[in-house]
């Protein structure tokens, strides 16, 4: 069933007619001369209507990023755009925006700046930098393949118990389906103010994850099935049994105890607060948050969601994507 999540937010244009009058008052108009022609050197001539510079694929395919994240539209929902128009607004172009989900079908207005940088609607979102490049993945450790095409970044919490759950749908049910096409890296986003073991955890994992990678992950999936066990009756019995799973997975991993010992003990919060900033930067308020090749999605997704954005981002990057290789 296809799902038109929060589009509602969308058909409210009454805040940018508050700001922007003349788009209500000549919005008719525009679209009846829409079709016009005119000079290069006059299309941000209010009511001149006529041509404006095409989109380019990048700027189509940044524009649809941040409409996706920012109204959380179903994966099920294609998007199209009509070809900009010169309007009303001074700096701006018209571009009429279409979401076809089954037999449904809406058409909703939009401002694009004429230099391509920003695109409007209840509010202005920058498209001229892709979200992807505002996230820090260096040093960070990777599931799959590091140089794959599709990046899946979460900003994620240990004693999440959402994200136990994305977690284990993710690495139990999906992502074997995608070796060798897709990266996993985790940033952290404790929320430390209800859950009083989570910094902790992030801070022992990347301990973890400075040395070994495989340790890591190894590390996130025994603290995300086990957050009951790990939580024990206190916090200081919580912190004890993450230092001790951390000691073990060291021992497994043969990576050099002294070192990862240091970090344990030092706990030194810094590169974990540093993920919960940027993350704040990029809009994120609870875990988990998701972003995939620069789509964003809060909370755990449902699987058949993952599946479809992921076939999309694979096909994109024209690799087989498992859909189409059962056909």
């Amino acid at each position: 069933m296809v799902r038109f999540r929060r589009l509602s937010a969308i058909f409210v244009f009454v805040i940018f007619t508050a700001a922007l009058p003349a788009i209500a008052q000549d919005k008719a108009a525009s679209r009846k001369d829409s079709g016009a022609t005119s000079s290069s050197s006059k299309t941000e001539d209010a009511g001149k209507g006529g041509s404006a510079a095409p989109l380019t694929p990048e700027i189509s395919h940044l524009i649809e990023n941040e409409i996706r994240s920012h109204y959380s539209v179903s994966p099920q929902i294609s998007i199209s755009f009509a070809p900009p128009k010169a309007g009303k607004t001074q700096g701006y172009d018209d571009l009429v925006v279409t979401f076809t989900g089954g037999t449904h079908t809406t058409s909703h207005d939009f401002l694009l700046s004429k230099d391509r940088k920003k695109l409007a609607h209840l509010e202005i979102m920058d498209i001229s930098v892709d979200v992807m490049s505002k996230i820090n993945v260096k040093g960070r450790p990777v599931k799959g393949n590091p140089d794959a095409s599709v990046t899946i970044v979460t900003y994620d919490d240990f004693q999440c118990p959402v994200c136990s759950r994305m977690h284990s749908m993710l690495f139990d049910n999906v992502f074997k389906s995608y070796a060798g096409r897709v990266r996993v890296i985790y940033k952290d986003y404790p929320l430390v103010e209800i859950h009083p073991w989570a910094l902790h955890a992030a801070v022992d994992g990347n301990c973890l994850g400075a040395q070994n990678s495989d340790a890591y992950w190894d590390f996130a999936d025994y603290v995300h099935a086990n957050q009951r066990m790990v939580t024990g009756r206190s916090r200081a019995e919580a912190f004890a049994n993450l230092d001790s799973l951390t000691e073990e997975q060291g021992r497994k991993h043969k990576i050099d105890q002294e070192k990862l010992q240091a970090c344990v003990k030092g706990q030194d919060e810094s590169a974990v607060r540093a993920s919960m900033a940027e993350g704040n930067t990029l809009g994120v308020e609870a875990t988990p948050t998701v972003f995939i090749n620069g789509q964003r999605f809060i909370g755990i997704m449902a699987e058949e969601d993952l599946r479809a954005v992921l076939d999309r981002d694979v096909a994109e990057s024209g690799k087989q994507s498992p859909a189409t290789a059962k056909n």
